[in-house]
């Protein structure tokens, strides 16, 4: 269920106040937002950030930073904890039970699954837990985007202030349980993420910055280009958390290795008949039932406005292994993404309108699959391509954070020069195409 309206709350809140364990980009966005809308917040930090904090927030005489989550835990109403998903256990172990009396605590990590495990080991029977999780990065507007409030073990009146509160960021309001929120994540999320992470590793194993090449100019790749940087210009444990800990992760992502793997073998031998029905047939499962007006959510005209290189006059070819594969993947597990929307991030609806773009367009979908068969021009992008994939399956298999954090780090410096251009164009182009989305 899913909801807009102006949320006005219990009347007994005039002295109301919110804690925030966890100052990130997102526990300033939240800080700032919650404070700029005449909420008292209580804040915190690791305590060796406590001076710098205080330094930074000094003008804010709404946020109230203090030296640690054991403070802002006694003295707070509602506590928010913004806190990496592999890290929530030992923060709530840590200060959970110093948990006000009767008071409500809420999580905003990307899996539900660890965060309400905690709370339920270490917080005190008389604390309610309603968690949220807003579905866009820091940087986003969060008007109109999706924020998921869950209602775990909490009372009427606690769950209408929590969407008082949260009713000040503007956002569409989805009510979900944990394990519903977990699944939908892993179907949009994880699998997009997997995407964009392989092509930046695929690019960086062959020490290219796919903007410097005619292949990768223009269209479908300037969205493919900027995601991809977008993703490696943030904090790598925001996309190993959501990976390894979603308990339906691990079977979307190794999926995705498995579809990429299989038409790249498929590629190799030139079985293009079966390689056509495979593609084909997938796109007609994924797409078949939805309808179809004509008008596609992306247009030439606005893909190719947003490059960070030059466009070549005459397009290079180009097998669209990584969109391929991801329709693939959604066929084999009879993901309908469509059904996601009223909680899919602005990177999964871009990611979207970009397949769908590719699979409304009959000729283009031909032209593709004759490429893929035929041309072998690009074949070793294709496969590091494919390493990429089945070596991000891998770490999430294992569980493997560090060797996650490795892969991830490793690409992140290499494209890293090239951050604060790909963030300017990544921005005005998310903006200008999700717009567009709506009309």
């Amino acid at each position: 269920m899913a909801s807009t309206q102006v949320i006005t709350g219990p009347d007994d809140m005039s002295n109301f106040s919110i804690g925030i364990i966890g100052l990130g980009d997102m526990g300033k966005m939240y800080a700032r937002r919650l404070s700029d809308n005449g909420w008292r917040v209580n804040a915190c930090d690791r305590e060796e950030r406590y001076n710098g904090l205080k330094e930074d927030f000094a003008h804010n005489k709404q946020i109230n930073i203090l030296p640690n989550g054991h403070l802002v835990s006694r003295m707070s109403d509602y506590i928010i904890y913004n806190v990496e998903a592999a890290s929530i256990d030992k923060v709530v172990a840590t200060y959970g039970p110093s948990t006000k009396q009767n008071a409500i605590v809420g999580g905003q990590t990307s899996c539900k699954a660890p965060e309400i495990a905690a709370f339920e080991k270490y917080l005190p029977a008389d604390v309610d837990i309603i968690s949220c999780h807003s579905l866009h990065g820091p940087a986003v507007d969060p008007h109109n985007q999706p924020l998921v409030i869950i209602k775990h073990r909490a009372s009427d009146s606690s769950f209408e202030k929590v969407k008082k509160v949260l009713s000040c960021l503007g956002s569409t309001h989805v009510y979900l349980s944990a394990a519903q929120h977990d699944r939908i994540t892993a179907d949009t999320q994880a699998v997009t993420h997997a995407a964009f992470l392989s092509m930046g590793k695929a690019w960086h194993a062959n020490a290219q910055f796919p903007w410097e090449l005619a292949r990768y100019v223009g269209g479908i790749e300037n969205v493919k280009i900027n995601l991809t940087l977008r993703i490696y210009s943030q904090k790598w444990h925001v996309y190993a958390g959501l990976a390894i800990l979603n308990p339906y992760a691990k079977e979307q992502i190794r999926q995705y290795a498995q579809s990429v793997t299989d038409l790249y073998k498929l590629m190799l031998g030139g079985h293009e008949k079966e390689f056509r029905e495979r593609v084909i047939g997938a796109g007609k499962k994924v797409f078949g039932n939805q309808p179809f007006d004509g008008e596609l959510l992306l247009k030439d005209e606005i893909l190719d406005r947003f490059s960070l290189g030059k466009k070549p006059e005459t397009p290079m070819p180009n097998n669209h292994l990584s969109l391929l594969a991801m329709v693939d993947c959604w066929s084999c597990l009879n993901i309908v993404p469509y059904d996601h929307m009223i909680c899919s991030t602005p990177l999964f609806r871009l990611w979207l309108g970009v397949t769908e773009y590719l699979f409304r367009k009959p000729a283009l979908l031909d032209d593709v699959c004759r490429i893929a068969i035929e041309d072998n021009t690009f074949r070793s992008d294709d496969l590091e391509f494919t390493f990429a994939a089945r070596g991000w399956s891998d770490a999430v298999s294992f569980g493997d954070f560090e060797g996650w954090k490795d892969r991830f780090v490793s690409t992140q410096k290499f494209f890293e020069p090239r951050f604060p251009d790909a963030t300017k164009v990544g921005n005005e182009m998310m903006k200008t195409i999700l717009e567009n989305m709506k009309k």
